[in-house]
């Protein structure tokens, strides 16, 4: 893990890299005096961990953590308890008053270490996406998988799902437009008041009508608009 020390004092500066002997798993990038040369180390540099002091000249250590945007882990070590609160309202790793024992200051270490091995080691799940829906048809619930839907046609109250291995219809009790909110909508697009289409299995479009797999569907001037998102989906 690399880390960096900031602290306007030297001999602080000496205590820390002294300390940090003791902790072979992280490795001194840069030393800084101020906020300045801290801000020019992470520029250039992989910083995992911060050391930092809070009473500096110029910008304090308060200030320099809450101002970067991509922010490492921090441990504050400095003179001063009475900003403990504010410290830890910016989610410092841990907050060390000085003189820090050694034994209190491997601690900190110790949690840094924990939570970076814990990030290292997390990988985000992968949303599941699904490639089906079920619709309530002949009294059953069934499931239709989306690459199987030719096109879907509303009739008033119901619908029928038009599948490419089967020449009857799925009849559902179930309006157009609620169906159409289950489906992928870069899949599946409005394309008549009437109808919707499988953009997988539309094979060529002209000025009022489209051509799927099985049969040829009208295109309405309404739904111009969605037109062209299926072109640019092509």
């Amino acid at each position: 893990m690399r880390c960096l020390i900031i602290d306007d004092e030297p001999l602080a500066l000496d205590l820390l890299e002294d300390n940090l002997k003791h902790v072979n798993t992280i490795q001194i990038v840069a030393r800084c005096r101020n906020a300045g040369e801290a801000i020019l180390a992470m520029q250039k540099e992989q910083i995992d961990l911060i050391f930092s002091d809070i009473y500096m000249p110029g910008i304090n250590g308060l200030q320099l953590i809450r101002s970067l945007t991509h922010k490492p882990m921090v441990i504050f070590v400095t003179a001063y308890e009475k900003f403990a609160v504010e410290g830890f309202e910016l989610d410092v790793v841990d907050y060390l008053v000085k003189p820090v024992p050694l034994d209190r200051f491997l601690k900190a270490c110790h949690k840094a270490l924990d939570l970076y091995e814990l990030r290292r080691s997390y990988v985000p799940q992968q949303p599941t996406s699904k490639n089906y829906f079920f619709l309530h048809a002949d009294y059953n619930l069934v499931k239709i998988n989306f690459d199987q839907v030719e096109y879907i046609e509303g009739l008033k109250d119901y619908i029928k799902v038009h599948l490419i291995n089967q020449q009857k219809p799925v009849l559902s009790r179930i309006s157009l437009k609620a169906i159409e909110l289950q489906l992928p909508p870069d899949q599946f697009f409005r394309v008549h008041k009437s109808y919707l289409v499988n953009l997988d299995h539309v094979s060529q479009m002209r000025r009022a009508r489209i051509k799927l797999i099985n049969t040829e569907i009208p295109l309405s001037d309404g739904y111009r608009d969605v037109i062209n998102r299926m072109i640019g989906k092509v």
